[in-house]
């Protein structure tokens, strides 16, 4: 299947999956805790269900790796060179403190590089959408998809994007090397669309993350001409080893920068 023609049932599913958390998000919805204490609410698992069901049906034979599902052992999803990768709901701290920074994440992975990424923000209404061969763009709404790409040049000072919920000491040891700077906290993976639609210049991500949060986002920013690079300045692959947690990152828009020339030398 030609990868421009899943857009849009790519879209349409992400977008009813946004529209299943809205239902849960307007009620007084329950919490509860996962093995590694992470919040879990039935909105990630309506979210799954409807995403799942839909992707079985539209491409039976291209399995499907969810963060609220059993991740399959690596003796099986090691020899996948095409496999759905989706995260239902990310940002669920972000959801349970109703502040709408969450996103619905599904992303199609080939060859360990994500070639199809579709990130939809429920409370917005907006989806961002990265693919090979088309490229990247917002849409918002009913309105007609616009093209987006990353800043061409930093800004002065550079405008830096983090998290709302995950900062540590390396993160701020990073910033201090950076001197002035203007930074944009946020959740999920919407730091990464803030780049590739170029309203930040960088995301660094010095903290734990795992595949599924990242997958769809770093398509849009490399079709939006950003790249996602490892400490060591390569890409950021997946399925690549048995664990499914990713190294650090840093989310690049405007190049004109060395940013990771400014690591401390213990990162």
């Amino acid at each position: 299947m030609e990868l421009k023609s899943l857009i849009d049932p790519i879209v349409t599913l992400a977008e009813d999956a946004g529209r299943a958390i809205l239902e849960v998000y307007s009620t007084d919805f329950e919490v509860q805790s996962k093995d590694d204490e992470s919040p879990l609410t039935q909105a990630d698992l309506a979210s799954h269900r409807w995403i799942e069901a839909g992707l079985l049906s539209l491409t039976p034979d291209i399995p499907i790796i969810s963060e609220e599902s059993g991740l399959p052992d690596f003796d099986e999803r090691g020899k996948w060179q095409v496999y759905w990768l989706i995260d239902p709901l990310d940002g669920t701290k972000e959801f349970v403190n109703r502040n709408g920074e969450f996103t619905v994440n599904i992303a199609l992975i080939e060859n360990q590089r994500p070639v199809l990424g579709v990130v939809h923000v429920p409370v917005l209404g907006k989806t961002y959408v990265g693919c090979e061969g088309v490229g990247a763009q917002c849409r918002d709404g009913d309105a007609e998809p616009v093209a987006i790409e990353v800043a061409k040049t930093a800004g002065e000072p550079p405008r830096i994007v983090g998290s709302r919920s995950h900062r540590g000491a390396s993160l701020d040891a990073y910033l201090d090397s950076l001197g002035d700077y203007d930074m944009v906290p946020m959740g999920s993976s919407l730091k990464f669309c803030v780049v590739a639609e170029g309203g930040a210049d960088l995301y660094p991500r010095l903290g734990p993350t795992s595949e599924w949060d990242t997958a769809a986002a770093q398509a849009v920013v490399e079709q939006a001409g950003g790249r996602v690079v490892t400490l060591d300045g390569n890409p950021m692959k997946y399925n690549a080893k048995a664990d499914i947690l990713n190294p650090y990152f840093f989310v690049i828009g405007a190049a004109n920068r060395d940013w990771l020339a400014l690591l401390p030398a213990s990162e």
